[in-house]
């Protein structure tokens, strides 16, 4: 498979500080790829890396095919970086703004009016496309600095903290606007953040980084495989099945343990493949069922496992 983004032992020092330690990941195309952890985890020296701003210490990165530390312009004609600070030049229009930008990615002068009155129209910017950014509200300014990072249509996207400082409205418009991105458009988008709420709905994947070192890479549903053993299961009946129904759900293969009682109990299953054969056994028993609930562990909870592990 080609990869979009690809590190292999990826480091980064400054000094005496590792802010990227041995890092390898790999992004397919068209995947929202979160990179998770706290400030100063080494996320935003990751990015620059990736984008040929800054050069490793040690190890390679492709994106794109192309090698940042040698290619670096090339990656970035092909990238857009969105920041938690707009930087935008606030004295131009919206429409200013992206026509410079525009110029300087090399946008065709006679496709460049076009993309931009597109781009504003999308972002809800229109009607305010000829008033200057410095009058624009935080949310108005991230939204105009994600039209900028489209303007020449790039095929990866970098978010580093994207809706930081934003109220929720504007934090949720941004966060619409970049699942649109990939759902719609199809781009690879790799998204670093600490907003655990914002990667649960984004992401396909997410990778947890501590002072530059990775801790895991996954789907939540792999990671939180890694981290219990097990799948718990709350199950509801209509009415008391007697005393022997707990017993017998005991036998049943794949099943580990059994708490509560009554009408409503969990049991522990060795995978979520023996979920099916665990309401085949209920059934057989007698029981009559109201509702089966596997549990899902949230992304804050494998969040914090793996960073209490990793201090531990």
């Amino acid at each position: 498979m080609t990869y979009a983004i690809q590190a292999n032992n990826l480091a980064r020092q400054f000094g005496s500080v590792r802010a990227v330690n041995d890092v390898s990941l790999a992004v397919e195309p068209g995947e929202v790829f979160g990179l998770l952890g706290p400030n100063g985890a080494g996320k935003t020296t990751l990015v620059r890396l990736l984008n040929g701003v800054i050069e490793p210490s040690s190890g390679t990165a492709r994106v794109l095919g192309f090698d940042p530390a040698a290619q670096g312009g090339d990656v970035r004609r092909n990238t857009g970086v969105l920041t938690e600070t707009p930087a935008l030049y606030e004295r131009l229009t919206a429409r200013a703004n992206l026509t410079f930008f525009g110029t300087l990615y090399g946008v065709p002068e006679a496709e460049l009016p076009r993309r931009v009155a597109e781009l504003l129209e999308r972002f809800g910017l229109a009607e305010r496309a000829d008033d200057r950014a410095g009058g624009f509200s935080k949310g108005m300014k991230q939204r105009l600095a994600l039209a900028r990072t489209l303007i020449h249509q790039p095929k990866v996207l970098f978010f580093d903290e994207p809706t930081a400082g934003l109220d929720p409205e504007a934090a949720l418009q941004v966060t619409t606007l970049i699942e649109d991105l990939s759902r719609q458009d199809g781009r690879t988008v790799f998204l670093c953040t600490h907003n655990l709420e914002e990667a649960q709905r984004l992401c396909d994947r997410v990778a947890v980084i501590n002072q530059g070192r990775l801790l895991a890479v996954g789907t939540a549903q792999q990671l939180a495989r890694g981290l219990w053993h097990g799948l718990w299961v709350d199950v509801t009946l209509y009415a008391d099945p007697g005393a022997a129904f707990i017993p017998h759900l005991r036998t049943i293969p794949g099943v580990l343990d059994v708490t509560g009682d009554g009408l409503t109990f969990a049991v522990q299953v060795q995978a979520q493949a023996d979920v099916p054969q665990l309401v085949a056994g209920i059934v057989t028993a007698g029981g009559l069922i109201v509702r089966v609930s596997p549990r899902e562990h949230s992304l804050q909870e494998i969040y914090f496992r793996l960073q209490q592990e990793a201090r531990s």
